[in-house]
């Protein structure tokens, strides 16, 4: 049987996050479990194949490293590269969409991956919120992946983004960080229950909120954090009796005394803290500030921030298990509170 052109089974994606080498790794492995390739090809050389797909020296030479490192491929001096071996395993293959790549989101990326080992060909995309992006990355991508796991995040068109996740099958479908509605069928999911988890932290920080009198949460007009978070933050107020106010916009906020501050992104973070150290209030006694995620230098910023924070390498973890075991369970990944003397 002849074997199909090598450069025909190998597409170069511009808009993938997956590291170009890793992108040949995976396509030639493909060829071979499809019965495109065959044991004895003759590979082309690097040059030939940088210059076919328009990639680096470096990146032929690193992707062709990493298929001997598998053991697919040989090397003949004087004759160039061939392929070996066929019986490799055929390894799950799977579409990765995040909506941005922030810390945060890369530690859920590295904590998947890492799950998965090498059981798993992982194409990684990234639409940068953006809509029309994420349409046309699934619909140009509906080939034969083992699963799609997706972070939709949208200001607005979700029910668009629904109509575009409901034409992926439901039992290669995972969701992860966000459960959007009426999305049915057997679909696994990692994610977050903003209201319940706000409100359920907030209460483990309540001996300390006591000392203050008002509750105040950023919430900016146009973000990605999802509405419930407010609406849990309500709950919470009105159940112990807390003044509050959700603001939109910290740039004209004047610093009171009693009152608790509750930042969702960083940049209104540092914000805050400035406006606090010139106020020449103390923060833990006078005001107090609770951050949204932990990062490393909330440790230190204010003699330490108290942080509300989901577990964000268990939910790559989990996303990576559901893979693993073929589940389409919802798993939960709950909030927890770090309190620092910022409260």
């Amino acid at each position: 049987m002849e074997d199909e052109p090598i450069f025909r089974t190998i597409c170069i994606d511009e808009y993938s996050a997956t590291p170009k080498y890793q992108q040949v790794v995976n396509a030639m492995l493909r060829g071979i479990t499809d019965g495109k390739i065959h044991q004895g090809y003759l590979l082309p050389s690097v040059n030939d194949l940088s210059h076919e797909l328009d990639i680096s020296r470096d990146t032929c030479i690193r992707a062709y490293r990493e298929l001997k490192r598998l053991g697919v491929i040989q090397s003949v001096p004087g004759k160039g590269y061939f392929i070996a071996h066929t019986q490799v395993d055929r390894r799950t293959k799977i579409f990765l969409l995040f909506n941005k790549l922030s810390t945060h989101k890369k530690i859920i990326y590295d904590a998947f991956v890492a799950r998965l080992g090498e059981s798993a060909a992982i194409d990684f995309f990234i639409y940068n919120n953006d809509h029309s992006l994420f349409r046309e990355l699934i619909k140009n991508h509906q080939e034969d992946y083992s699963y799609y796991v997706i972070i939709a995040h949208f200001l607005e068109e979700t029910q668009a983004a629904r109509q575009i996740i409901d034409t992926i099958p439901k039992h290669k479908l995972i969701l992860l960080d966000k459960i959007l509605p009426d999305i049915q069928g057997p679909f696994g999911a990692v994610y977050e229950d903003f209201e319940k988890d706000i409100r359920g932290a907030l209460e483990q920080a309540l001996d300390r909120l006591h000392k203050y009198d008002t509750l105040k949460l950023f919430f900016p007009e146009y973000t990605y954090h999802p509405t419930e978070i407010v609406k849990g933050f309500l709950h919470f107020c009105n159940q112990y009796a807390f003044n509050y106010e959700v603001l939109s916009d910290i740039s004209a906020e004047k610093i009171s005394p009693g009152t608790a501050y509750i930042s969702l992104m960083e940049n209104d973070l540092v914000l805050l803290v400035e406006k606090i150290l010139d106020s020449r209030l103390q923060v833990g006694r006078d005001v107090g500030v609770i951050s949204y995620n932990e990062t490393p230098l909330k440790k230190i910023i204010l003699s330490g921030i108290t942080t509300i924070s989901t577990d964000f390498q268990l939910m790559g973890e989990e996303a990576a298990r559901l893979i693993l075991e073929k589940s389409a369970e919802k798993v939960a990944i709950p909030f927890h509170l770090t309190l620092r003397d910022s409260l």
